[in-house]
C-alpha cells in the first residue's frame, strides 16, 4: 500500500529507481519487513516436525522436549525446557507487536494509489527469480510424490503402491488419515463459530467494554505460545482425574480444543479486521427500528463478514490436517493422525509410506482449497453482490 505521489516526487527530483527503493518503499515497508521477521523466528524456533524429521544429530529445544517426555518420560524436565522456550518467542512476539503500534497509516483520503509501470527487463528478472522459488518448492513436492510410488527408495525405484497400504505400517493406517479429516472438519466449523463470535463480542458488544483488553492480550497469546508447550499444558491440565474435564484426555475432543487454541490468533486478528471494516452505524440503526441483535448478526453483520468467515475455516482446516507439535502428546492409539503417522513412520524407518501418507496430506489440503474457491465464488456471489453496486 503505497501513495503514487511519493514517486510522482522522486521522479520529478530525478531520484534514479535504486535511491527511490531506498528512500521511498523501504521506509513505507519497514514495519511490515520487522514483523516478518519475527513471524518467521517465532515459526523457527518453536517448529518441530522439520527438525525432528531431518534434523539428524542437531538438537532443537522443541525436539528435546519431546525426547524428555515421549523417549524418557521425564515430564518436569520438558516443562523446563518448554519454559526456556517460551521466553524468546515471548519476547520476539512483545517486540513484534510494540513495533506494530508504532505503525501509521501511509495513505490517506487524497492519497493516489501507486501503480507501477511496465518495465520488461526487470519483469523478466522478478519473473525468473519467482519461477525458481516455485520450481524448487513444487521439486521438492515431486519428490516427495516420487519417492511414494517406489519399492523400496532409494534402492529399489521400481514404481508399487505398496507405500499405500497404511495399514501394514506403524503410524495408525488409514484410521489416521480418517481422523485427520475428521479433526480438520471439526476443527474449521466449531473453531470458525467460536472465533467469530468472540471477536464479534470485542468489536460490536457494549457490554463487553470492561473485559475487551483482557479477552484482546489472551486472544494474542497463542501465537506467542509454542505448540510443544501448548500440548504439555494441556496434559498436565486434563490428565488429573480431579479435573471435571478430564473426561476429554485422550479423545478426539481435546484434539479439536487444543488445535482451535493453538491457530486462535491469526483467526481472530482476521475476524476483527473484517469487524472493524463495518461501521457502528449498523448497530445505531438496529436500534432505533427495535430490531434484536441476534437478527442483525445473522443479516448483516455474517454476509458482510462472509469472505473473512471462509477464510477463517479453510485456515483451520488446513493447519488441522498439518500440525503436528500441538498434539503430538495429545493424541491415543484411536485419535492417531495423518500428520503424527507420518512421524512415526519415518521413526520406524518407513521412510517411503511416511512420504505417500505426506502427499495423501497434501493432496487432501489441495482439494479443501480448490472446493473452497469454487464455494467461496458461488456463495460471495450472491452474499457480496452489494459490493459491486
Amino acid at each position: 500500500m503505497s501513495d503514487g505521489r511519493l514517486y510522482e516526487a522522486a521522479t520529478s527530483l530525478r531520484a534514479t529507481p535504486w535511491r527511490t527503493f531506498w528512500t521511498v518503499t523501504i521506509p513505507g515497508a519497514r514495519y511490515g519487513l520487522v514483523s516478518a521477521a519475527f513471524v518467521v523466528f517465532n515459526l523457527v524456533i518453536t517448529d518441530f516436525g522439520l527438525p525432528k524429521v531431518i534434523g539428524g544429530q542437531f538438537n532443537v529445544l522443541a525436539v528435546d522436549i519431546y525426547k524428555q517426555v515421549i523417549g524418557q518420560q521425564n515430564f518436569e524436565m520438558g516443562a523446563v525446557v518448554s519454559v526456556v522456550l517460551v521466553l524468546p518467542a515471548i519476547l520476539a512476539f512483545a517486540i513484534d507487536r510494540f513495533v506494530q503500534s508504532k505503525q501509521v497509516a501511509l495513505l490517506s483520503a487524497r492519497s493516489v494509489p501507486y501503480q507501477p509501470k511496465p518495465n520488461k527487463k526487470a519483469d523478466w528478472i522478478l519473473f525468473s527469480y519467482a519461477s525458481l522459488v516455485g520450481i524448487f518448492i513444487v521439486g521438492m513436492l515431486a519428490v516427495c510424490q516420487f519417492a511414494a510410488l517406489v519399492k523400496f527408495w532409494p534402492y529399489d525405484l521400481s514404481f508399487s503402491l505398496n507405500n499405500y497400504q497404511f495399514d501394514r505400517m506403524d503410524g495408525g493406517g488409514w484410521g489416521a488419515y480418517y481422523n485427520s479429516i475428521k479433526l480438520g472438519l471439526l476443527t474449521a466449523i466449531i473453531g470458525t463459530a467460536i472465533i467469530f463470535f468472540g471477536a464479534y463480542l470485542v468489536e460490536k458488544s457494549n457490554g463487553f467494554r470492561t473485559g475487551r483488553a483482557i479477552f484482546q492480550m489472551f486472544a494474542m497469546l497463542p501465537m506467542a505460545i509454542p505448540g510443544m508447550v501448548l500440548g504439555l499444558a494441556y496434559i498436565f491440565f486434563f490428565n488429573n482425574p480431579a479435573n471435571p474435564l478430564h473426561a476429554i484426555y485422550g479423545t478426539m475432543a481435546i484434539l479439536v480444543v487444543c488445535t482451535v487454541t493453538h491457530f486462535y490468533t491469526v483467526s481472530h486478528l482476521t475476524a476483527t479486521t473484517a469487524l472493524q471494516q463495518m461501521d457502528r452505524e449498523f448497530e445505531s440503526v438496529s436500534a432505533s427500528l427495535k430490531q434484536p441483535t441476534l437478527k442483525l448478526f445473522g443479516r448483516v453483520t455474517v454476509p458482510v463478514c462472509l469472505p473473512s468467515i471462509l477464510d477463517i475455516s479453510i485456515y483451520l482446516f488446513v493447519n488441522a490436517m498439518t500440525t503436528v507439535s500441538a498434539v503430538v502428546f495429545l493424541y491415543s492409539p484411536t485419535t492417531s493422525l495423518a500428520s503424527i503417522a507420518v512421524l512415526n513412520m519415518d521413526d520406524a524407518g518407513d521412510i517411503a509410506p511416511a512420504a505417500a501418507m505426506g502427499m495423501m496430506i497434501f493432496y487432501t489440503n489441495a482439494g479443501a482449497r480448490i472446493f473452497h474457491l469454487i464455494a467461496s465464488r458461488g456463495i460471495l456471489s450472491r452474499t457480496q453482490a452489494w459490493r459491486n453496486r
